[in-house]
């Protein structure tokens, strides 16, 4: 069935009998928008409203679905051809139907696997102790607190500042230090390999001045052992200056890790151990 001419038929109709389309809607039951769709050949009237919008016009069924008035010796053959034409319109939309269902369908399906998919990666990260990526579950988790790894920062902590203040150079310097730890690996059982930036700073009060002696910014590899549960460094290996220094750091460092310590200066690292140490200062020496 052609539309378009199935439209201007019914909009010629209409004129003919002097009906805005307001009035032939209100005839047969549909809105104004209903007639001014099928006259522009947007769409077909509903099956049930065949009749009543043919008894409107003054016109057959027939006459109707051929968009044309038809003469009485080609009645019978435009009828047959108007249920042929009819069935295929009928299987096409059948047709147009199955296929939209089928699209909607097949959106569902890859929104549930992708939905089970995301949750299924957050299960197992929680299982593993780790952060959850997606917040679509209706919950928050994080993962539980590692004592070992708050020990092991703090043995390497007071490791580094005995190691500084055995050589002061003034009576009252105190030595301070802040870290980034980018990964601790168990090796072995009760061996630990841990990968961090490390800020160091040494300072001293001359009357009511707080002066800052030596400090060093420098990535650390420290090797921890760990004896009747207290972790104590056994050694630390760090990239040597010069020409050396970034095979070295190629050959100490994990790369996952290398590749946020290439950013230490530009991602706030070091601007935060900075404000831990300055603000250790100012509680030492009660400033």
């Amino acid at each position: 069935m052609e539309q378009d001419k199935i439209g201007r038929f019914i909009q010629s109709l209409r004129k003919e009998k002097n009906l805005t389309q307001q009035e032939l809607a209100d005839i047969i039951g549909v809105t104004d928008r209903a007639i001014s769709k099928w006259e522009n050949g947007r769409g077909l009237p509903d099956y049930s409203l065949l009749r009543p919008l043919s008894d409107a016009l003054g016109i057959s069924i027939n006459e109707l679905l051929n968009g044309e008035r038809i003469k009485k010796e080609e009645k019978e053959k435009r009828y047959e051809d108007t249920i042929i034409n009819t069935i295929r319109y009928s299987k096409k939309k059948i047709k147009n139907t199955k296929l939209i269902f089928g699209v909607i369908l097949s959106l569902i399906i890859i929104f549930l696997i992708t939905l089970i998919t995301l949750f299924g990666i957050d299960i197992t990260r929680m299982r593993n102790n780790k952060p959850v990526f997606f917040s679509t579950w209706g919950f928050k988790y994080a993962p539980p607190i590692n004592i070992d790894d708050i020990n092991i920062e703090k043995a390497i902590e007071e490791y580094l500042i005995e190691k500084d203040e055995k050589n002061n150079h003034y009576n009252n310097e105190k030595s301070f230090v802040a870290m980034r730890t980018y990964l601790i690996k168990e090796d072995l059982k009760d061996k630990y390999y841990v990968y961090s930036w490390i800020l160091q700073e040494k300072y001293y009060q001359d009357g009511e001045k707080i002066i800052k002696d030596t400090g060093s910014s420098i990535p650390y590899k420290f090797e921890l052992i760990k004896i009747d549960n207290e972790f104590l460094v056994n050694d630390y290996t760090i990239p040597r200056d010069g020409s050396y220094y970034t095979r070295d750091m190629k050959s100490i460092f994990p790369s996952s890790v290398l590749k946020d310590m290439n950013n230490i200066h530009t991602d706030g690292t070091i601007e935060r151990l900075a404000s831990k140490i300055n603000d250790e200062v100012k509680l030492y020496f009660h400033e």
